[in-house]
């Protein structure tokens, strides 16, 4: 039953425009910090976030997203890096800048959302099944350790929406729907199961993370 108790709710979002999304590259990229227009992205959402009761913030590791998090973690709430919200890894075509590169990972993404096959990779990459493993372990992590409490994730592109869309059973709902930069949505933990009533949409220039999404 979902009461104020047990419920947790999380403010996920997508970090703020990179480097490498201007430069069309591949992979997790964990070095590629924020471009100027994503410093003012990443200070945006902080002040849209800023009547929200939230008690930490949970960032991947790769820089753009800890720099957008510093953005919102500039209110007081503390910060938190973890290695498992990472973006998806693409083995050997980490960091490509190719347009076959690009066509491939959009293929197995296609694959896993669209078609349930989530033993598809890239190259020798993580499968899909291992992407949802990891992240769904965090969003595990939250909903027991924040009971009746708010916080924020900032993530990545493909790995949110991948996992996401099984924890809360958006199925087809998020394909084509790329998360837009540091613009925050809300996901609930009832006590039982994650929900997201309202999937954010991309503007058509913004739907490229490097990752064939």
């Amino acid at each position: 039953m979902d009461s104020p108790i047990t419920r947790v709710r999380v403010w996920c979002l997508r970090h703020a425009e990179s480097e490498n999304v201007i430069a069309g590259v591949a992979g997790v990229v964990p070095g590629a910090p924020l471009t100027e227009r994503g410093h003012c992205q990443a200070a945006a959402a902080a002040r849209g976030l800023d009547g929200e009761p939230i008690v930490r913030i949970y960032s991947s590791t790769a820089l753009r997203a800890r720099q957008t998090a510093a953005a919102l973690a500039s209110r007081g709430c503390g910060l938190v890096a973890v290695d498992d919200l990472a973006e998806v890894g693409i083995g050997a075509d980490e960091g490509a800048t190719d347009l076959a590169a690009r066509e491939r990972t959009a293929d197995v993404l296609r694959a896993w959302v669209v078609a349930g096959d989530l033993e598809q990779r890239v190259a020798d990459g993580e499968s899909g099944r291992e992407v949802i493993a990891r992240m769904s372990a965090v969003f595990r992590h939250l909903a027991a350790a924040h009971p009746g409490e708010t916080v924020a994730v900032v993530g990545h592109v493909a790995s949110l929406t991948v996992a996401l869309a099984q924890l809360c059973g958006l199925g087809l709902r998020v394909w084509r729907k790329p998360l837009p930069h540091a613009e925050p949505f809300l996901v609930e933990w009832d006590g039982s199961s994650w929900r997201c009533s309202a999937w954010p949409v991309s503007a058509p220039s913004e739907g490229e993370d490097g990752a064939g999404w």
